[in-house]
Parts: structure tokens; sequence; C-alpha cells
């Protein structure tokens, strides 16, 4: 077998005493069985993306184990050491329901406690924003979230969360990676400081709820929302560990829960993907709309940081809302909010992402309030909060079924979103409308902006060249016209230069550099080409818009954007 040197050196290397019989076994299985994926395993060193680090489980310093998560908390504890210097250090952390999670956790932990560092674990599973919550309300310098969010059940991941409750950011995610790079997998302290690590559970899990409670209720009448039937689905996930309690203790009785997808299980037995922004994934919960005639359905991801929304329509047929509609409209809904409670003085900001739809812009501004626009994910809507104290946060979201209500959890929080998403259904019910003629009416207000996203996947190595030369010939040779319109801008996130096309102007942006470039059109059209930062993809986001002159013209407009949409993606051949 003809293996590459740097690979040949890193198998090598996992053939030493440093690593455990088991793993040296495991190794030289696939030296003789599976030549392909002993160079999947270690090609590359896993890297942090958008959303933390995550990878296929496994030998090899490409995959998740105990090694590869063990010398990335060796370097975190090294890190800390540093950065607070003769302070007691104390981590909070969580895991999701996948396979190995619970082992992997206590891995983290027993690493943390070894350097002696105070350990926070939660002895069960829990929602990925509880980590967030339980971070600041334990008073700790950094958290650890064990989860894959929606990847297949062979995935896991680490994501890394700070003092502030938010995820980290450059450029401390480069330093801490620097760190993690120049050690040696023999320096990993692997034994344990048992008195060091202490299990936390249900007086988080009451303070977590509490403030849940506090952030997303909006004095609904209780008859409003006695009259809410709602279906929810944890699609095997921790939600449950939350969001039915959550929903009880504020107020809302009539909650169908999908019982074949309560267990938490790695496996997802009853789902494709445990994704839902996909429409299969909340097939089960649909059925059960139909059979208890409800009102909405929600649906949330393994580690409970997305929501799914479906809602009836006009003719009361359920239609699932994608992440731009249910972010628009619990926006509105908190911006009328505090507009109501005279909360409003021009301090306050909403968040967003250069992918999500315009349409937070116009919303923005149509209250007197600030709308942030950063990069793709969540730990950059936190880091606007941490950037901006003399603003109050409001809300924000993501085109990628995220919500974040408040500044209490620095991250996608379906729990609080899910409570909001009802308050939002509840009270427009009790008014005689529905979330369905909301939307629509925000689109008259608004302008009607309708996304649509291409996501292409190129698996393995040969599969991230491709990807790398898809944005090299983006970048070297630009579309200068899409569906017969002139581009009439292209933002390059990775130079910071965007560029005029019509009048040869460029102008700095002042944002960190990211891998993104995104073209506008002379009609209003935005397509945003991405590499994905967690998965093997490429995704294309496009977004089109038209003026909405009544509710009666929707169906009208919608067709429009619907060929507009198409018309982009024949042209641009993303099929």
């Amino acid at each position: 077998m003809n293996i590459a040197p740097n690979i040949l050196n890193a198998v090598n290397e996992w053939l030493t005493p440093t690593f455990d019989n088991e793993t040296q076994a495991a190794v030289k299985e696939l030296m003789t069985t599976s030549p392909k994926e002993l160079e999947e395993s270690f090609y590359k060193n896993l890297e942090f993306g958008t959303g933390g680090m995550r990878g296929v489980m496994g030998v090899g310093n490409n995959r998740i184990n105990k090694y590869t998560l063990g010398k990335n908390t060796q370097g975190l504890s090294d890190y800390l050491h540093q950065v607070f210097p003769n302070q007691p250090l104390k981590v909070a952390i969580a895991y999701d329901c996948r396979h190995n999670s619970n082992t992997l956790a206590k891995v983290v932990a027993d690493v943390f406690s070894a350097n002696g560092i105070q350990v926070y674990l939660f002895s069960d599973l829990r929602p990925t924003p509880e980590l967030s919550f339980a971070l600041k309300h334990l008073g700790c310098q950094c958290g650890i979230v064990l989860t894959a969010s929606h990847n297949p059940p062979e995935y896991n991941g680490y994501k890394v969360y700070w003092e502030d409750g938010g995820q980290i950011v450059p450029p401390q995610d480069g330093e801490i990676i620097a760190v993690i790079e120049n050690l040696d997998y023999d320096k990993i302290k692997f034994q344990a400081n048992e008195k060091l690590i202490h299990y936390i559970d249900t007086e988080i899990d009451k303070a977590f709820i509490k403030s849940s409670i506090e952030n997303a209720s909006f004095n609904t009448p209780a008859e409003a929302k006695d009259n809410l039937q709602i279906v929810f689905t944890s699609l095997h996930g921790t939600s449950i560990k939350s969001i039915p309690d959550t929903l009880s203790q504020a107020g809302y009785n009539n909650v169908h829960i999908v019982p074949e997808q309560a267990v938490p299980d790695g496996n997802f037995p009853t789902v494709k993907s445990p994704n839902p922004e996909e429409p299969e994934a909340l097939t089960m919960a649909l059925a059960l709309a139909e059979k208890t005639n409800s009102d909405i359905v929600v649906g949330t991801d393994p580690d409970c940081d997305r929501l799914g929304v479906a809602v009836r329509n006009n003719d009361g047929k359920m239609i699932l809302l994608n992440g731009n509609q249910t972010m628009v409209l619990m926006t509105s809904f908190l911006l009328k909010q505090w507009k109501k409670a005279g909360k409003i003085n021009g301090k306050q900001f909403v968040g967003s992402t250069i992918v999500s739809t315009p349409m937070m812009m116009e919303l923005a501004t149509s209250y007197g309030v600030e709308c942030k626009v950063g990069l793709t994910g969540f730990k950059w809507i936190a880091k606007m909060i941490k950037d901006f104290p003399e603003l109050q946060f409001i809300g924000g979201g993501e085109e990628s079924f995220g919500f974040m209500v408040g500044d209490a959890v620095r991250d996608k929080d379906a729990v609080a979103a899910t409570l909001l998403i009802c308050e939002v259904a509840a009270q427009a019910k009790a008014a005689g409308s529905s979330v369905y003629k909301e939307l629509l009416q925000l689109y008259v207000e608004n302008g009607f902006y309708k996304e649509f996203l291409v996501s292409l996947t190129k698996k393995g190595i040969e599969g991230l060249e491709e990807i790398n030369q898809m944005m090299v010939n983006l970048r070297q040779n630009p579309l200068k016209e899409i569906n017969g319109q002139r581009v009439i801008m292209v933002e390059d996130y990775q130079s910071s230069i965007a560029l005029n096309l019509l009048s040869g102007e460029e102008t700095v942006m002042d944002i960190p550099k990211s891998n993104v470039l995104i073209y506008y059109t002379e009609d209003g059209s935005k397509i945003c080409a991405r590499p994905s930062g967690t998965e093997p993809k490429i995704k294309f986001y496009i977004s089109v818009n038209a003026e909405l002159e009544s509710v009666q013209d929707f169906d009208a407009a919608e067709r429009f954007l619907d060929e507009k949409i198409q018309n982009i993606i024949a042209g641009m051949q993303l099929q």
C-alpha cells in the first residue's frame, strides 16, 4: 500500500505506546483492510469550523476520539492558565444524545480536572443552550458541549464557549488552536482528580427554565394559551429535557408530544436526518397535528439549538416555514412587544447574518432599531452583545433555523424560541388571525423577500478540493450577469473588499475575514456562496424580493419569485 509521507508519519505516531492497545489495533486494522479510510482518518487534523469542531468518530487525528478531544482539552487547559493566571478556574460541560457523548464528556472532564480546574459536568444529556446559561450562572471561564448538532449518527463534536456564554471567536480561537497544535499527544493529562468534578442537574434546570420563561413570555392571556394546540417533537434529542416543562410552566397545557421520537437515541431511528431544516424530519409531527387538529408544529434538532416550525395556511393546510420566515415573525413580535412596553429608545439592536434575509434590515428600520449583521454562526451574534454593551439586544437569528431571545443565553436557543413562537401563535389566534396571516402582512408592510438554499455535498479529500476550486473560479472569474440581470456589487469576505462593478470603486469591509462571496444584482437579488464550516458542503444562499401590494396578490408574487429563483439556479448551473 502506497501511503503519502505526511499520512504515514501520523499513522506511525498512533502506533506508539502513547496510544492504548485498542487504538493501535484499530489503526492496524485500517492499514490492512481500509486504506482509503486510513487516508481519510489521518490526512489532516480536525479543524474548528463555524460551529466548533465536528467529525466522524473513529481513530486518527481527523476523527473524533478520546485523543483528539483530550488534546483539545489539554491545550485549552494550558490556555486558561495563561489567560487567567493565579485565578481559580471553572468550566462547565454538557453533552447530547449522540453515541459516546457521555464517555467523551467524562474524558474531557478528566483532563480539565487533571489540570487543577474545577469541573461542573451535567449528570445526563442536556440542550446546548443550557450549557451557555449554566456557564454564566456558575461563573465559569469556559464551557464545552459534546455535540454534532444535526449531522448523521456517526458524527460527534466539540464546541468551546467563553466566560460571556458565547462561542469562541477570532482572534481567540486562533490562539487556542495554536496552543493545541503545538501540543504532543503524550502531554495529555488523562488521570482525573475526581474531587474537582461536580455533577449538576436539577438546580440548573430550574434556573434555566425560569430564565427562558422570563425572556420569552409576553403577557399572553391564559385563555389564549388554552386555545392553542401544539405538536412538539424532540427528534430523539435533548430538548425533551427542557421544552415540555418550559411550555407547561409557561401555561401551555395542550402540548402533544410525538411519542415515537421522545426517547433520546443517537441512531435517530425514525428519520433520515434529525434536521428540522429538512421537511422529512417533521413527517410524524405533521401527522400528529392532523390527528389532533393542532395549530402549530415545533421540532428541534438533537442538541436543541435549532427549531423547525409548521403552521396552517389560509386553506387550513399545514405548511413548513423556513428559518428566515420564523426569524422575521419572532423578530417582528419582539419589536412590537418592546414598542408596546415603551422600551425602544434608539439604544436597542437586533442581530442577523450575511446569509440571512435582508428583510431583517427592513423590519428593524421600521421600528427605529439597528440591525447588526455578522458572519454566519451565532457566535458572531453573541459577540455583538459583548462588543456593544451600551446597546440592548432584543433578539436575533439566522436562516439555518436558529434564534436567540435576549442575552441570558449567548447562542441559538430552541427552548426560548419554541416558547416565543407559541406566544406569537397564541396571540395571533386570539386576535382572529394566525401565524401565516401575520407573515403575509409583514410581506405587505416590508416587501416580500423569498430565500432558497442550494446545498451541494462533496465528501472526502476530492470533495474538499472541488469545493475550494469552485470558490477560486467564482473569485477569479466573477459573474457579470445572473438571470439576465447585471451584477452590480461583489463582496469578497476573504479579501474584505466590496467591488462596485458599475463604478469600479472598491470599499474595505470592516468585518472578520471568511471564505464567503456575495453577488448583488440590479433587481435586488442576492446570491451568496459559502463552504460549510461543519459539513462537507458548499452552500449557495439565494434571496429575491418583490413589492406586495396586498395579501390577495401573494400567490402571483410567489410564483414570480419562485421562477426567478429557478432561473438563477439554472443560470449558475447549481443543480
